[in-house]
């Protein structure tokens, strides 16, 4: 019988830059027509990155996708890439090709030009991804020096300037406006002499043509969207924008050229207001740009560390070349004061290096043959080559940079909240704006028709979702990216607000709270067994074992001029030590409960054991062919910055713990030396979860801190997984946070940062919410029966601006954050 077996595809991830958002309502538009197109699985809108994160399952609705948001009435700022293709002979390789590069996430777009030998790419994707699909369809890519992409760094500069430009365009045309409208009405006399040298419809005539201006230049861009969001019963901010100006407009323009169509008195004239509405939101929209894109300088900032040639020895020669254009295996040239372009290990020649971009650390590292260099840090004094062993998307400033724009782009779950508000915001202002109008009309004072218009525009301009949207991502951008700053790197935006509620910390011990520099300090052979003897074995069995503490049984070795035998048969114990056989006799070595394992009786020297326990050694015991040979003592000395980083954690209200494999007594030396509140001793590496568990239970959400490796399964476990010192291994893909120093004042800074960005956001939030809550019901009018009161719509337009710049402005004080320890 035929059996069929189906595999799960695999979802795919790109995130595409979306121009034209200017508000909550924008995103939720975007994403509802996003979530619409077939093939797509979910889809996230961040407005203060202006990106989409959408998760496909077939890379062929990507063109969809953008074809979406495009009708939905916005902008998706593709780059082109051009590629040069060496290799393809015919119309197949070109179909080769094409597919390679239309499977990578995030093209819309691949077209080949064989007789060009060129590939043009419309995508959201870099040339080192694009180059490495291409390399992978078995052709040979090349950079095509004469044809740059245009940036999202650059669409935002120009949308910038657009802002910029139409701003000033619409001040120039509303300033005099502005000044005979309301000059008329502050000074009398001015009034009285422009009624008698022009006449009252002549200067109508010119207010409409100045704001007619207005209207349909620069304020064209809110009528577009505008138009859009309704097509696609989604209103938007620009909506609001649209209908209040326009209504202002057109009844200005029905007044002047047709008052006998209103009722005596309703014939008024808010040619101003509609130009000032335009004008004002303008300077917002602006001032908004520019700060949007000052919560995105730390990702410029990082970029920048990579210089932009590298100098490389090829056939002979060193010259140098594109950094796109470094291979793996070159070797590359550095001289004194020059940044290292990738990563990569040293052949020749030393000098130090500043890794203070990854460290933390001021001072500059020695480096010498052997030694890994990592692109984006600076060569002090000497001058060396080194083999690239990582180069484009897998350097680790490329990785520390996608980790920072991925916690920048996320959604914490605070945002749900606020996406169920905006959701239904527009419609419930368009609402308020339309109960306003008809109370006025109805039972408002003479002129009715007048006062209506005025507060039903004011309500639809003072709303602002734009403060709204803005709350949440502008905070996470800003602070994720002074935390880079400083060393600490949230992999998940979630991360920000699961460390804020942390209750307590559990800490891995070696290489975490201690150096993870063991060294031997003891060697107590038993009966029968000289010293030498004891660790030229051990050393022997350890030679096959990567723990910390085995590799300070083989320097010490080492240091004793020790030959040790080779070890056969080598066999790894988990959670309890190694065995092998050296010279014909099976020796095991490990913790006291491998001896309890293999029956062997640890009494002989149980009482050695206990003295060097207490003084908090870690203890590995010695049998030879079932006997107890002997014991080694291991000191592994406590990080300096571990004190000072425990007292830091209790002063701000969180507990501390320990989970370690060594026993009790060595434990509780260690956490007595710290501050530490609680010891968990004995933990096998499975265990650690269970631990973590009970912690939990007993003190609430809880974060743990390890080396990021061995400490997977706990990192994953935690409330938040902290991984330390660990900036160029796998912790970068395990922890939700990675402190690229083994400084533990990373974790009270971590925990800072989390506070500060979540009291930000709410700050943020209740600006947005109570903006609203208390401005909306003044505009529509509830105070005029009380003193009189009426909201301008030209004020209204000026606070609704403010509001956003507000939302922006408080989000970047997180760049004046300071480390707390």
């Amino acid at each position: 019988m035929e059996q069929t077996v189906t595999t799960a595809r695999k979802p795919i991830h790109i995130t595409l830059p979306v121009t034209g958002m200017t508000c909550a309502s924008c995103v939720r538009s975007v994403e509802r027509v996003v979530g619409r197109v077939e093939g797509v699985d979910a889809v996230s809108v961040n407005l203060a990155t202006e990106t989409a994160d959408v998760t496909l399952a077939d890379s062929g609705a990507a063109g969809n996708v953008v074809s979406a948001i495009e009708k939905a009435g916005y902008g998706v700022a593709l780059q082109t890439v051009e590629l040069g293709i060496e290799g393809m002979h015919c119309a197949s390789c070109v179909g080769n090709v094409e597919r390679a590069l239309t499977s990578v996430p995030g093209v819309v777009s691949a077209h080949v030009n064989l007789a060009s030998e060129r590939a043009t790419v419309e995508a959201a994707a870099d040339y080192t991804t694009l180059a490495a699909a291409v390399e992978a369809a078995g052709y040979t890519p090349r950079p095509i020096t004469d044809a740059e992409a245009e940036t999202h760094a650059d669409i935002r500069a120009k949308e910038q300037a657009a802002l910029r430009r139409d701003f000033i365009t619409a001040l120039i045309f509303t300033l005099p406006l502005f000044v005979l409208e309301m000059g008329s009405h502050l000074i009398p006399p001015l009034g009285h002499a422009l009624m008698q040298t022009v006449g009252a419809f002549p200067l109508h005539v010119f207010y409409f043509v100045l704001a007619t201006i207005v209207q349909f230049g620069p304020g064209r861009r809110f009528i577009r969207h505008g138009a859009a969001s309704f097509r696609r019963l989604s209103p938007d901010m620009n909506a609001l924008v649209m209908l209040g100006s326009l209504a202002a407009w057109g009844y200005s323009t029905l007044a002047t050229f047709v008052p006998q169509l209103f009722p005596e008195g309703a014939a008024q004239v808010y040619f101003e207001s509609a130009a000032v509405i335009v004008t004002l939101i303008l300077l917002g929209r602006y001032l908004e740009a520019k700060a949007k894109g000052r919560t995105s300088a730390a990702i410029t900032h990082l970029m920048g560390l990579q210089p932009k040639t590298a100098r490389v020895e090829r056939d002979g020669e060193t010259t140098d070349i594109p950094i796109a254009e470094v291979r793996q295996g070159d070797r590359v040239v550095v001289r004194p004061g020059e940044r290292i372009a990738v990563d990569g290990e040293i052949v020749s020649g030393s000098s130090h290096v500043d890794e203070s971009m990854i460290s933390g650390e001021p001072l500059a590292v020695k480096k010498g043959e052997g030694d890994a260099v990592t692109g984006g840090t600076i060569n002090k004094t000497g001058s060396f080559t080194f083999r690239a062993t990582a180069i484009g998307a897998d350097t680790v400033l490329a990785r520390i940079v996608k980790m920072v724009e991925t916690a920048q782009g996320a959604k914490l779950p605070v945002q749900a909240m606020v996406d169920k508000v905006t959701a239904w915001f527009v419609p419930a202002v368009l609402a308020a704006a339309a109960l306003t109008f008809l109370i006025w009309l109805v039972f408002g004072p003479s002129p009715a028709l007048s006062f209506a218009l005025v507060n039903a525009v004011a309500v639809m301009i003072i709303a602002c979702p734009c403060a709204m949207g803005l709350a949440t991502p502008t905070s996470i951008m800003v602070g994720t990216g002074r935390a880079a700053e400083t060393g600490v790197l949230f992999r998940n935006g979630e991360a920000l607000q699961t460390l804020r509620d942390t209750r307590i910390v559990a800490f891995d011990k070696t290489g975490t709270l201690t150096e993870g520099k063991p060294q031997v300090t003891d060697i107590l052979p038993a009966d029968g067994f000289s010293a030498d003897e004891l660790l030229a074995l051990a050393a022997a069995v350890e030679a096959g074992s990567e723990h910390p503490l085995a590799e300070a049984v083989v320097t010490a070795a080492r240091e004793k001029r020790l030959a040790p035998q080779k070890a056969e048969t080598f066999e790894a114990v988990p959670g309890y030590g190694v065995e092998a056989v050296v010279g014909g006799r099976r020796v095991s070595i490990g913790a006291e409960r491998l001896m309890t394992l293999r029956e062997i009786d640890a009494g002989p020297l149980a009482e050695a054991a206990h003295r060097l326990a207490e003084q908090a050694r870690s203890l590995l015991f010695i049998a030879v062919d079932g006997r107890l040979a002997g014991l080694v003592g291991v000191a592994d000395p406590v990080k300096p910055s571990a004190k000072a980083a425990i007292a830091a954690l209790h002063e701000v209200g969180v507990r501390t713990a320990m989970i370690t494999g060594d026993n009790a007594l060595t434990g509780h030396a260690i956490a007595a030396e710290v501050g530490i509140d609680t010891v968990v001793a004995d933990v096998l590496p499975d265990g650690k979860v269970a631990a973590l568990e009970e912690l939990r239970k007993s003190h609430g959400a809880i974060a743990f801190a390890g080396d990021g490796i061995n400490d997977a399964p706990a990192l994953a476990a935690a409330d938040t997984g902290i991984a330390i010192g660990t900036g160029t291994d796998i912790a970068i893909e395990t922890a939700d946070v990675v402190l690229m120093s083994g400084d533990l004042s990373g974790v009270v800074n971590a925990i800072a940062l989390s506070r500060a960005v979540m009291r930000n956001i709410a700050q943020n939030l209740f600006w947005a919410f109570a903006y609203n809550v208390v401005l909306i019901p003044i505009a529509a009018g509830v105070l005029y029966p009380v003193n009189g009161t009426l909201l301008s719509p030209m004020l209204a337009a000026a606070a609704m601006g403010l509001s956003s710049v507000f939302v922006l402005s408080n989000a970047l004080r997180l760049k004046r954050f300071r480390k707390v320890a």
